[in-house]
């Protein structure tokens, strides 16, 4: 934790001496610009997403109440890579990004495929890619899944937050109504604050509008620790 506050304040301070602020002109006071939050976003992006949304502790426990068991050893890695090929070929010839990080999987959905402009309804059209994902999602179920929204910068913040909270909830719902146990689930909206590509043109904040699904696998040094 220590780390990435220093992370942060590195991150601030050299935007600050970059140049990365502006001067309102008629009260002299200084601001980041949203364009230069971007950059933070991106740079502790990996971090931020590092967590179980809710903590370790407390999702294990659902886990463990639900009957869900841990993976140990050289198991985790092939556990992982089986689930893995299965979602890549269950995604293919879609715009769904299939990410490998460690023992973790990432799919990178963007919300242009997935929700008509300002909605938080999951596309008619998208379902059939969404069932496949939920059934192999609950064919290995020895994971934990966490569901992120995404908004680029355009709105309001508050909107964009509340707009990718509903983003997330309606994927994490669709899902646990397709056979994945709602247990293993939580959901985060990051709003605008997570940006993966330059807000400042059209292709740029299609990236950004996204939802993602991470995928961490459940050890049985989660469920001993409970």
């Amino acid at each position: 934790m220590k780390t990435s506050k220093l992370m942060a304040m590195a991150a601030l301070s050299a935007l600050v001496t970059t140049g990365a602020c502006t001067t309102d002109p008629q009260t002299g006071k200084q601001s980041i610009s949203k364009t230069a939050l971007g950059g933070i976003g991106g740079a502790l992006g990996g971090y931020l997403l590092g967590d179980l949304v809710g903590g370790r502790r407390d999702r294990t426990e659902k886990l463990v109440g639900a009957g869900i068991g841990g993976l140990a050893g050289a198991g985790i890695g092939a556990y992982m890579d089986r689930q893995e090929r299965d979602l890549r070929a269950r995604t293919a010839g879609t715009d769904v990004q299939v990410i490998r990080r460690g023992d973790d999987l990432v799919l990178n959905i963007p919300s242009g495929i997935t929700f008509a402009y300002d909605s938080a309804d999951v596309a008619p059209e998208f379902r059939r890619t969404l069932d496949q994902v939920a059934q192999t999602l609950g064919q290995y179920n020895q994971t934990y899944i966490d569901v992120y929204g995404h908004t680029d910068s355009t709105g309001s913040d508050a909107y964009n937050q509340e707009l990718s909270n509903r983003r997330a909830l309606s994927v994490a719902d669709y899902l646990s109504t397709n056979g994945v146990q709602s247990a293993r689930i939580a959901t985060r909206g990051y709003g605008e604050t997570q940006p993966i590509a330059s807000n400042d043109t059209d292709a740029g904040r299609a990236a950004n509008r996204r939802v993602e699904i991470k995928i961490v696998p459940v050890t049985q040094n989660d469920v001993r620790g409970n």
